[in-house]
């Protein structure tokens, strides 16, 4: 199918189809871009709820509007996302209760975690990330760019292991990495694939050159000694630094070409939507007052990639809209992020008028 066929018949001005990623008209096979969903949170530590993320966002981006000021005909590639997979929703309700045995033992002096639970639910993980992996491969052995949507932040472990194992580039690649927090934790609360461990596994991957973090504004003793030990492989850009510098009168476009500069010519994306502002994101797992405004964000991204690098994959994580506290506003903004971070990737992707 051309391109041409994929959007005769598509009126971006009108609602399109209920169901789909923005009412995209695109199948996974015709889709320049697909999106891999990751219902899972079997080890967050605090607020629940991202695990329903994938259909929560789905089910708010029908009210996005498609034109896209920087990047306006990218969505014509083809954005779809892959169905959400049902073994990983059953196995993430199994294993949940069972990490919430093992957290509450954690904090009680009468109790400590049983040794064969905690097993179990490092090998639900293991499970997950291997599932994740076996997609991801799948797509990017057919051309396809791959995102993520999670999901806590343990999810796109899997897709960084797939592009590590196909992209042979001697300055490796980076990876932006937008959080309120470092997530360098080694085994949190026990758990091998913690939400609050994912860039202390993502070192182990041999292609990753530079970690940039942006906007973090919770971390502890240990994190801080993996950066200071990384060698320069980690640069740390906190929430208050950008504060000194915007107090100071510097300008977000001077900020972050300053944040970009070290990163390597192929990047990788990582948005915990918990880096905004937490009024946009009041649902999320772990809120920490501070955090970039949504405008902020999206200038990040799209800067990144008119600045001539390829992002090569990305993921959105902790969105949450159901749980004690996630809310429809959550997958709203969640909803508009993604798409944000769809187009800014495809347009570093070949020029539009050699994919048609």
């Amino acid at each position: 199918m051309t391109y041409t066929d994929e959007v005769r018949g598509f009126d971006p001005n009108q609602p399109g189809d209920a169901g789909t990623l923005w009412g995209l008209p695109f199948s996974v096979d015709e889709a320049a871009l697909v999106i891999v969903p990751v219902p899972w949170e079997v080890t967050v530590s605090f607020g629940s709820g991202t695990a329903s993320a994938p259909s929560a966002v789905v089910e708010a981006s029908i009210q996005v509007d498609l034109f896209n000021e920087s990047f306006p005909e990218t969505w014509k590639r083809g954005i779809a996302m892959a169905p959400i997979p049902a073994e990983l929703e059953q196995l993430n309700a199994a294993m949940r209760p069972k990490a919430i045995e093992i957290i509450r033992a954690l904090s009680s002096e009468s109790s400590t975690p049983a040794a064969n639970t905690l097993a179990e639910v490092n090998a639900a993980c293991e499970t997950m990330v291997a599932r994740v992996r076996s997609d991801a491969a799948a797509l990017l052995d057919q051309g396809k760019l791959v995102g993520v949507l999670g999901g806590d932040h343990s999810v796109p472990l899997g897709l960084l292991q797939a592009l590590d194992e196909r992209l042979d580039e001697p300055d490796g690649f980076g990876i932006l990495h937008v959080d309120a927090h470092c997530d360098l934790r080694e085994a949190y609360e026990g758990f091998v694939h913690s939400h609050a461990s994912i860039m202390r596994n993502a070192l182990e991957l041999s292609g990753l050159s530079k970690l940039v973090q942006v906007g973090v504004r919770d971390y502890c003793d240990e994190e801080i000694d993996v950066v200071a030990q990384s060698g320069g492989t980690i640069e740390l850009v906190t929430d208050q630094a950008l504060s000194r510098r915007r107090f100071r009168g510097e300008t977000w476009s001077v900020v972050v070409d300053d944040i970009l500069r070290g990163l390597p010519e192929n990047v990788y994306v990582s948005f915990d939507i918990d880096g905004l502002d937490p009024a946009l994101c009041p649902g999320t797992g772990t809120p920490v007052p501070g955090g970039l405004g949504f405008e902020e964000a999206v200038y990040l991204v799209e800067r990144l990639a008119l600045t001539r690098r390829k992002i090569i994959g990305f993921d959105l994580s902790e969105v949450s809209s159901s749980g004690e506290r996630g809310s429809a506003w959550d997958a709203n903004v969640g909803a508009r992020l993604l798409y944000k971070l769809s187009c800014s990737a495809l347009s570093t992707q070949r020029p539009l008028e050699e994919a048609r």
